[in-house]
């Protein structure tokens, strides 16, 4: 089987056993699911600066909680439905993004994290302090779901189809000629002008697509979570999504997914049988980056492939310690051998 086919069966099998999680868990572990994805579309969207264009924004979280807001406002408050709120939402995150990508993309390093972050701690400052508007520390709650997304398992088949459909979306722009550019900026930044390409719009058409993801994301979380706060757009929630690139592997994607699956799991699950879960949690990042230094996809390809060259390698000498069978002789028919007569002289 070609690598292609073998990755169009794993990525078959990985949404069939998503399909299968309502069937099996109960509604928590459910619930738990739709926010991985949710994050995992918030971190993938992130992955595209990260990983394929060399930046690493820290205000992330500021576009995802835009959309958050704009959802809660247009719904709990003002009554809209969702066919209106949750594009306003998402248009509400290219904007920012757009205004945000203007500012930053001109810079690179540890300028473009510097003025990301600042972007990320004025809009946070504005969900505290514009109280008619967002509740400042009250937040927007009463936010509502449509009619058939009210049960657990209902939101989480949404959230599943809206993440493989986003996935692929960014998978196609990743390997796609814009893709190849923004690998060449991350690459090497100062030869792309000189091949004739417009770095800096090519980091801003990034980044705006990063934030129209992050939108997407964020809109889905206002459903998800019915209440938006401050808590939503703070530095925590930025710096957590670009932890969740690097753990998965910048560059990959996908791998954003395994990496908000391991921290959200962590933070949910073992946080029930211990209150040091932060340690685990930090052993297991450790860990990780010791060992997968390149993160957790790339780590676990690495350890399928050589767990296939060990068998293959078994395998022949399994073939060379096989005991060797002579060829067998054919044997003489039964019966008696005639005796030769002597003849007597004369």
């Amino acid at each position: 089987m070609s690598i292609r086919w073998r990755k169009r069966a794993g990525i078959a099998l990985a949404l069939l056993a998503g399909a299968a999680i309502p069937y099996v868990a109960p509604p928590v572990y459910v619930n738990l699911a739709s926010e991985i994805l949710i994050f995992g579309l918030l971190a993938m969207s992130i992955d595209l600066l990260l990983g394929y264009t060399g930046l690493v924004p820290l205000g992330h979280a500021a576009i995802f909680g835009v959309a958050a807001y704009v959802v809660a406002y247009l719904n709990a408050r003002m009554g809209l439905s969702h066919t209106v709120a949750i594009p306003a939402g998402i248009l509400g995150a290219l904007i920012v993004s757009g205004v945000f990508g203007l500012l930053a993309v001109r810079t690179a390093g540890l300028y473009f994290m510097l003025i990301t972050l600042a972007e990320g701690m004025l809009v946070w400052g504005l969900a505290y302090r514009w109280t008619s508007v967002t509740g400042s520390e009250n937040g927007i709650g009463g936010i509502t779901r449509p009619e058939f997304l009210i049960l657990p398992w209902q939101f989480y088949y949404a959230v599943l189809v809206l993440f493989a459909v986003c996935a692929w979306m960014l998978h196609r722009i990743a390997h796609s000629p814009f893709g190849l550019t923004l690998r060449g900026i991350r690459d090497n930044e100062a030869r792309m002008p000189m091949l004739g390409y417009n770095v800096t719009l090519h980091k801003f058409l990034a980044f705006l697509i990063s934030g129209g993801f992050a939108g997407i994301a964020g809109a889905a979380y206002a459903l998800y979570n019915r209440f938006v706060s401050p808590a939503t757009v703070e530095f925590a929630r930025s710096a957590e999504g670009v932890l969740m690139v690097i753990l998965g592997g910048s560059g990959t994607l996908i791998g954003a997914l395994l990496g908000s699956g391991l921290i959200l799991l962590t933070r949910n699950v073992i946080s029930l049988y211990t209150d040091r879960w932060l340690i685990v949690m930090g052993t297991l990042f450790v860990l990780v980056i010791l060992f997968m230094p390149d993160g957790l996809l790339r780590g676990l390809e690495r350890g399928v492939h050589r767990l296939r060259v060990a068998v293959s390698h078994l395998r022949f000498l399994g073939s060379l310690l096989r005991p060797i069978r002579s060829p067998t002789t054919a044997k003489e028919p039964a019966g008696e051998v005639p005796v030769p007569t002597r003849h007597e002289t004369p």
